[in-house]
């Protein structure tokens, strides 16, 4: 009878604005493969981690999220040996190691490790919110959030440990942090990256990554960004033309698009990665502005229902988790869409629920089981 009454609380309509985009992302990267045969198994398994990965939402949901707490040094432990496991036994992808093998299933581990880092960085800031302003006690978030933030960077994977960093800013300044603290930290954080990055690329330079880098950006990060700020506007091929596609693909599809499966830039597969880093651009061209515009509307309604839940949580662990889940969707989302559209450089953020990979949804999902463990028991505290 109690364990009914608690799942009265249960945000129905936060689960079905999640399902309704898992659900779109499974169709769109039906349409965005293209009939390319290499590509079709693509399907179906998105959609078996769709339906484990809703699974894994009403499971973690029924878990009280407080056991995570007790659970945050052996996470914080598992996080950095899984990372580590890495450069031994990860297999190289895209000039970048970063996954297991485990059968036909591949597991990211640094997708998992951006929700067990604010498991822990929001257990370590509830425990000592009374000292948040002083200085050692941030310091040892920032070594907490660092460590795992390292292993991710030099396999190498920038992009992650920069939403680590982000991940990290957000749940310091919900904690209560004052802004002179962020100066000095940021200023902090620079200092040692200069410092330390030289050191650290020519340490872990790997053999098929010869190009010269510059400090700790890679030499493919730093082409990326230099096609960002000095695009060449007569370049068809190399660093600009996936760009170039994606701006045709969201400029063709107009105010409706030009219907499902029927995408010129992408049936005729003149715009590449467009099943996950460009899924924003696939769906611009079927569906047009209307059809973006309602998934980020869908998108935005999560974001606001995850903070609905920080405010309703009853102590700070509880609203620091819901508040790093929020910044971590939002983060990615923006990311992606920016960069689709252009206003960011190119990198691997996969676009929330839509993009391809098994490890990026089941992570999303888990975060959101998570808030509605929030909201499950919000009114349950009791010790």
């Amino acid at each position: 009878m109690q364990s009914t009454r608690i799942w009265r609380h249960f945000d129905i309509l936060l689960l079905a604005a999640v399902a309704i985009l898992t659900i779109a992302g499974v169709a769109m990267i039906r349409s965005a493969i293209a009939g390319n045969e290499e590509l079709a198994e693509t399907v179906p398994r998105q959609a078996i981690y769709a339906v484990v990965g809703l699974a894994v939402v009403l499971v973690t949901t029924a878990i009280d999220y407080r056991l995570w707490s007790a659970l945050s040094r052996p996470i914080f432990v598992f996080t950095l040996v899984f990372l580590a496991m890495i450069p031994v036994a990860g297999f190289v992808g895209f000039g970048s190691a970063r996954w297991f093998r485990v059968g036909i299933v591949t597991i990211q581990p640094s997708e998992l490790a951006k929700i067990l880092m604010i498991l822990v960085i929001a257990d370590y800031l509830a425990r000592h919110k009374h000292e948040i302003n002083q200085t050692k006690i941030v310091l040892r978030s920032l070594i907490l959030i660092g460590l795992p933030a390292l292993l991710v960077f030099i396999q190498p994977d920038l992009s992650t440990a920069i939403v680590l960093g982000v991940i990290w800013l957000a749940l310091i300044w919900a904690a209560g942090v004052q802004m002179k603290q962020f100066a000095f930290l940021i200023g902090l954080v620079l200092i040692v990256i200069l410092i330390a990055a030289p050191f650290l690329v020519r340490y872990f330079q790997v053999d098929y990554l010869q190009e010269r880098n510059f400090l700790f950006i890679r030499h493919y990060q730093m082409k990326r960004l230099v096609t960002f700020l000095f695009p060449d506007s007569e370049a068809h091929f190399g660093e600009t033309y996936n760009i170039n596609q994606a701006l045709i693909s969201i400029g063709s599809g107009s105010w409706f698009g030009q219907g499902y499966g029927h995408g010129t830039q992408v049936q005729l597969r003149f715009l590449k990665v467009r099943h996950t880093d460009f899924i924003f651009s696939a769906i611009s061209e079927e569906f047009g502005f209307i059809g973006t515009l309602i998934i980020m509307l869908l998108f935005m309604f999560i974001l606001v229902r995850c903070l609905r839940a920080a405010r309703m949580a009853r102590d700070t662990y509880g609203a620091l988790i819901c508040y790093g889940v929020a910044i971590l969707l939002l983060f990615q989302g923006a990311f992606n869409i920016g960069m689709n559209l252009n206003l960011f450089p190119v990198s691997g953020l996969p676009l929330p629920f839509l993009s391809y990979g098994g490890s990026s949804l089941l992570t999303s999902l888990l975060g959101i089981g998570l808030v509605e463990s929030v909201i499950l028991h919000h009114k349950q505290i009791e010790f």
